[in-house]
């Protein structure tokens, strides 16, 4: 096979899949996703990628949408030629009705990478959850249907049901014993709810044959469910999952559950309390004992449905699943007014708050020391939070999770949401225009139209069910109105009125509000595109009342951190030259009836965040560190040492002293105030805040986020990196905002000239002698050398004292003349065996995990998958802990001194990949300085550097490792093809599915276990998909077109 038809061949590949196309912008990543490589349209003759594509129609099919993007098809799906439209036909006040081509291309941002899945992946625009994924139950999909590829949150279904439509899924087709799907709902909530009870597909002691669906209950007895329920309760005093009933009600009494006695379950308050966790699906819901339950219930006081229509409200937190038993000599309750204090830090932190942070946290705020015995008995704090135990074998660790309340008319908080955007619709020519939704979506896509402040940025959402649906009613429009004009013209119109408009220079009719009649002309709004003109009042028409059912699609937003400084000429100025006109990616902060963003512009190599840029045109640059080539500069202080060589130093300047006196304000001001306003309880990139730097006050922004406690920060004035939670940060007051953030950051970021900054380049000796040498000095000098405007680096001679007169004095001359600079250049493998002993292989190696039986049915999610042969998963019950596990090695480990350590060969280690800190084991050690490793949690070889290697600490090697190595059933082993492994991929990849064990090849290592196992996928409403079947028709049309 020639290179031209192996470039054919995969392409093909990578576009099938898609049946939406690929964008143009994306072709290249995902073709290097598949293969390792760019596509070689230079070597293969063309000038450029398109030229390459065209001159291949047989293969590829390009198509422009209206928006001018440009999308590739692979050629000969028919189906596909159909979906090749975007949206943003945007009109402005001066082209009105010309669509105007924006940039369209699309790059997910990077989410908070503290992902089940460990990846960060920058496939598609699509949404998901920052630390959550959901297995819909048997009645449909719940809660948000989208998701980001490399994320957990694609709303799949994680059962196989009992009847099969398909001939081809017959019974005597499959294993046998198949999973089948339970009668019950079963969920899985957000991370942050770490208390969860993840079903299985099926119950482990008895199995259903396909075909044979369970009979139902008809004699529904809802005095008899309610004794039963009591004693459920009674037995799980700390509640459990509305989806763990069923099975909890079966075991013990040895029938099925009624399905009208879970619909009932919010009737019956006065037998238990029915609660909401932080979730987006209102399906999800936990159960426990009513408050009052001590008092027995009589049969006469039973409250059927038709009696007790009041539901209970939806609290947010998730009830513990462990019982920690209180002292007997422990106070049995705490004062109102301590109650109200932590209420008060707990309503900060939506997400959860650690239960060790609580002491700090309350001597910081209030000044005061918290009462020892409210650590010791959490469960004096029942009625103002829950308390969750992500670690059942360290019941110190617990996190707190505030009540969700209520206001005076007793709504719950997400009805009163409902009903403030209900009100929001306008009622005009006697329509009712429903409400515009927010995206479920966490990263919607949105077409930015303008801004007048950025409390009120104009926006529109582009996906389905709003941008394509705006294109599909206008097109509606114009052939409605197209018939005949004159009979359809608006004879008095009237401020407020909503009406069609005959827009210029295009056939196309669009939906808007009159604002203001004159005598021959008309000033209206558009209320779809989001500005306003004066047109004639000819042009006005009735708006048939067909085209009322789509909400407004121009709608607003506010950028998050920029509220103080909304009117800012500065700020919006540059808002307009980055953002007008473009499509971004929006995070949504807060989901409000004008909802909080941060907006992304993921076109360019790197992500850019808009709100973080608008925030620096505040900035005094009178106030900058000066710096000119071949200048002297003394009294200057090194900051921070990064691995790779490069270092951050504060200069003597206007604005190191202007901020200096401000923040010893500040500390001043935290020292007399007694409140819990300045807590940061909504984090967000690129905010700026403060946090504690050897117990002083300093400016930081956020760089990352690791679910909703854990985060990267960034002392902007020092250049040192860290990780903290979210408890240790503050809000800067409002009487120092303006001043604090007119101040350029302080720290410069300079490298040693004449000495390279490559991968490689340093190792961790030369690092650790340069930190020892400038750190702790108090009069370091630089000498500029060169200014590297690109890369915002600074080339400088530097001396640890004033003699800056004589260059071999300076400590670039010092390590150019040791030996700590001569390296070796080869790079290779090494095939040595490892030492004997160290303090990584006298540690213990976590237990193996726990497979089910052969034959048994278990949730699971797919990490990473190479081909049928080879793929890895991970047990979908323990995934909360894995995250949990993740989070606390990020604070770990990013607290701790960089110090060199022996790397051995097959010894377990943790290892930073990205932004993450993963258990990895050492495959091989390269003599640059390298080290290969395998990722045990998650299955993937990386190569990173030694220097980022730490020691796996006992604390972080009780929890079984999660990857577990696995091969398809169900085919015959052979050599797949890329095609056949790209197919596999799709269709697995970074996806819960359901998985029936057939073997267990068990081996002296945990990382070298594999098992056999049937994958079954469960997404689909009509039918289930058996991966099996599926590869085993394609490798046989494969053998057919060969």
């Amino acid at each position: 096979m020639t290179d031209a038809e192996l470039v054919k061949k995969m392409l093909r590949a990578v576009l099938q899949p898609s049946k939406s196309g690929v964008p143009l912008s994306r072709l290249q990543a995902q073709y290097k996703e598949v293969t390792g490589e760019l596509i070689p349209f230079k070597q293969m003759g063309h000038p450029t990628l398109d030229a390459l594509l065209q001159s291949m129609p047989h293969v590829v099919q390009l198509e422009r949408s209206r928006g001018g993007e440009v999308l590739c098809f692979a050629t000969g799906v028919g189906e596909m030629a159909h979906v090749a439209k975007l949206v943003a036909r945007q009109r402005t006040a001066k082209k009105t009705g010309r669509p105007q081509l924006v940039n369209c291309q699309m790059r997910v941002k990077p989410v908070a990478p503290l992902m089940l899945n460990g990846k960060l992946s920058l496939q598609s625009h699509s949404t998901k959850p920052r630390t959550s994924l959901r297995q819909p139950d048997h009645q449909g999909r719940l809660g948000r249907g989208g998701s980001r590829q490399g994320g957990h949150g694609d709303g799949r279904q994680g059962y196989v049901r009992d009847n099969q439509s398909d001939s081809r899924n017959t019974a005597q087709d499959k294993p046998p014993n198949t999973p089948t799907r339970k009668s019950s709902m079963c969920f899985i909530t957000t991370v942050s709810a770490v208390n969860v009870s993840p079903f299985k597909a099926t119950n482990p002691n008895e199995s259903t044959p396909l075909g044979k669906p369970k009979a139902s209950n008809t004699g529904y007895n809802p005095q008899l469910v309610q004794s039963r329920l009591k004693e459920v309760l009674n037995k799980h005093s700390h509640g459990f999952w509305v989806s763990k009933l069923p099975q909890l009600y079966r075991e013990l009494y040895k029938q099925e559950l009624p399905n009208e006695a879970l619909k009932d379950l919010e009737q019956w308050t006065h037998l238990c309390t029915v609660e909401k966790p932080c979730s987006s699906n209102p399906m999800e819901l936990l159960l426990y004992p009513a408050k009052d339950l001590s008092h027995p219930c009589s049969p006469s006081t039973v409250i059927t449905p038709k009696q007790e229509m009041q539901s209970p409200v939806l609290h947010k937190p998730h009830k513990p699943k462990t019982a920690i038993p209180s002292p007997p000599d422990s106070p049995s309750s705490l004062s109102p007014e301590l109650k109200h204090k932590l209420g008060e830090l707990l309503l900060k932190y939506s997400s959860g708050l650690w239960a060790h942070a609580l002491p700090k946290l309350y001597q910081d705020t209030y000044k005061a020391k918290l009462p020892e015995h409210v650590l010791e008995n959490l469960s004096l704090l029942s009625d103002i939070c829950t308390v969750d135990y992500p670690m059942p074998d360290n019941p110190k660790r617990a996190i707190l999770y505030m009540r969700a309340g209520e206001d005076e008319n007793c709504n719950p908080a997400p009805f009163r949401d409902l009903q403030a955007r209900a009100e929001a619709g306008k009622r005009l020519s006697s329509q009712l225009v429903p409400p515009l939704l927010i995206p479920s979506e966490e990263y919607p896509s949105v077409l930015v139209v303008e801004a007048a402040s950025t409390d009120s940025v104009i926006l529109r959402y582009i996906g389905e069910g709003y941008s394509k649906a705006q294109e599909k009613m206008e097109d509606e429009m114009r052939e409605f109105y197209r018939q005949d004009n004159t009979r359809h013209v608006l004879s008095s119109p009237a401020a407020g009125q909503l009406a069609a408009v005959h827009a210029e220079e295009e056939e196309e009719i669009l939906r808007a509000q009159v604002c203001e009649v004159m005598t021959d002309k008309s000033k209206v709004y558009y209320v779809d595109h989001g500005f306003s003109e004066i047109i004639s009042k000819s042009k006005l028409l009735e708006l048939h009342e067909r085209f009322f059912k789509l909400p407004f699609q121009a709608t607003k937003c506010k950028l998050a951190g920029l509220g103080p400084f909304c009117q800012e000429a500065a700020v919006l100025k540059m808002f307009e030259s980055m953002a007008s006109g473009k499509i971004m990616l929006a995070e949504l902060v807060q989901r409000e009836e004008i909802p909080v963003v941060v907006l992304y512009d993921t076109s360019q190599d790197d992500d850019v965040n808009i709100n973080a840029a608008c925030m620096k045109a505040l900035h005094d640059k009178s106030l900058e560190s000066p710096l000119q080539v071949n200048s002297v500069y003394m009294n200057v202080s090194v900051t921070s040492v990064r691995s790779d060589g490069t270092f951050y130093c504060q200069l003597p300047s206007r604005g190191l002293a202007k901020l200096n006196e401000i923040l010893e304000k500040t500390d001043s001001y935290f020292h007399t105030q007694v409140t819990s306003e300045l807590l940061v309880s909504r984090p967000f990139c690129g905010k700026n805040c403060l946090a504690r730097y050897k117990g002083k006050w300093s400016r930081v922004a956020i760089t990352n986020l690791h679910g909703s406690r854990v985060l990267d920060i960034l002392f902007v004035d020092l250049g040192v990196q860290a990780s903290v939670e979210v408890f240790e940060l503050r809000e800067i007051p409002s009487s120092f905002l303006r001043d604090l953030l007119t101040i350029p950051p302080q720290a410069v970021k300079c490298c040693l000239a004449d000495l390279a900054v490559n991968v490689g380049s340093w190792t961790p000796d030369a690092v650790q002698w340069l930190r020892d040498t400038v750190l702790h000095c108090t009069d370091c000098s630089i000498k500029v050398a060169q200014l590297d405007e690109g890369k915002s680096m600074v080339h400088v001679s530097l001396f640890t004292s004033n003699s800056f007169h004589d260059s071999g004095h300076s400590v670039n001359q010092q390590l150019i003349e040791s030996d700590l600079w001569k390296h070796q250049a080869d790079v290779y493998l090494s095939s040595g065996h490892s030492p004997s002993k160290n303090s990584a292989s006298t540690l213990s190696v976590p237990p193996l995990l726990e497979l089910p039986p052969a034959g048994h049915n278990m949730d699971i999610y797919v990490s990473l998958a190479c081909h049928p042969g080879h793929f890895v998963i991970q047990p979908w019950q323990d995934m909360y802990k894995l995250v949990v596990l993740m989070g606390e090695m990020i604070l770990y480990y990013n607290k701790t001194e960089e110090k060199p350590i022996t790397v051995e060969k097959n010894q377990v280690y943790a290892a930073k990949v990205e932004n993450n800190w993963h258990r990895v084991l050492v495959k091989g050690i390269l003599t640059n300085g390298f080290v290969s490793i395998y990722e045990l949690d998650y299955g993937r070889h990386e190569l990173v550097s030694s220097t980022r290697l730490r020691p796996l600490i006992q604390e972080f090697r009780q929890l079984p490792f999660q990857g577990i190595t696995a091969q398809l059933a169900g085919v015959k082993p052979r050599q797949w093809t890329e095609e056949a492994s790209i197919v596999f991929r799709n269709h697995v990849e970074k996806k819960p599915l359901v998985a029936q064990l057939e073997s267990v090849q068990e081996a002296f290592h945990p990382w070298d276990r594999k098992v056999t196992v049937y994958l079954v996928d469960t997404s689909q409403e009509e039918k289930d998909i058996w991966v099996h079947d599926l590869m085993a028709e394609f490798a046989e049309e494969l053998t057919k077109s060969a």
